[in-house]
């Protein structure tokens, strides 16, 4: 049986647990040295994957920035980025993403059967479009096809709702989460897990603490699925 990619979901919120604006506009939370170790991991993952919202919010490209990143993993018999995942059910990517112009490597974007005909047909052209579910993508339909595809450690980045898919669904090994020592504040500012949240306390998804590092003024925090 095929395995599932060991799933890292890795974050940087503020102190007050905010990933960005009440605009949703992306902020600089970490510094430097989180930067470096945001590149280590990505180097190191065989995927990363964002969901359709930090598309439309960041247009992120997801690629490794220093060369010698993708120098070491062509060494090692590796593509020069890890693949570049897309969660986006309804196909509505745009096809000028910086994803599709910046970096090189497999772009892949999961989508359900809900989505336009036109739209992936569209996307087919500069990405592979898998379906993964019926009216939504269904993350373990996803997991379970990354498995197949070779992907042995997933990155996830987000966005928020992406996030609570996979933490309320139990989908992940790892959280590393970086918490910044700023404050950014309002209520309709997004979280690090949003979505409908839980109501009944049996169900609130538990976490096992595994290290505390400081790094530029916060502090990197790394919690496994208890």
């Amino acid at each position: 049986m095929t395995m599932r990619p060991y799933v890292i979901i890795n974050s940087a919120m503020s102190a007050d647990g905010k990933l960005a604006t009440r605009e949703r506009k992306q902020t600089k939370i970490s510094g430097e040295q989180d930067f470096q170790r945001v590149e280590k991991l990505r180097a190191e993952s065989d995927a990363v994957m964002v969901g359709i919202g930090t598309i439309f919010s960041d247009d992120p490209s997801l690629r490794l920035k220093k060369d010698e990143s993708a120098k070491k993993r062509r060494a090692e018999g590796k593509a020069e980025h890890p693949m570049r995942v897309v969660v986006d059910s309804l196909a509505r990517m745009p096809l000028d993403s910086d994803m599709f112009r910046k970096g090189t490597g497999r772009v892949v974007v999961f989508v359900s059967k809900k989505a336009e005909l036109e739209n992936v047909r569209a996307l087919s052209e500069k990405a592979d479009v898998i379906y993964a579910g019926e009216d939504f993508v269904d993350l373990e339909i996803v997991l379970d096809k990354l498995g197949k595809m070779g992907v042995k450690q997933l990155m996830v980045e987000g966005g928020a709702t992406l996030l609570w898919s996979f933490m309320s669904r139990r989908l992940f090994d790892e959280i590393r989460i970086y918490v910044g020592a700023l404050i950014i504040g309002g209520k309709d500012a997004p979280t690090f897990s949003d979505g409908e949240g839980f109501i009944d306390p049996n169900d609130f998804t538990k976490l096992n603490l595994k290290s505390v590092d400081k790094i530029d003024d916060g502090v990197l925090l790394t919690w496994t699925r208890r």
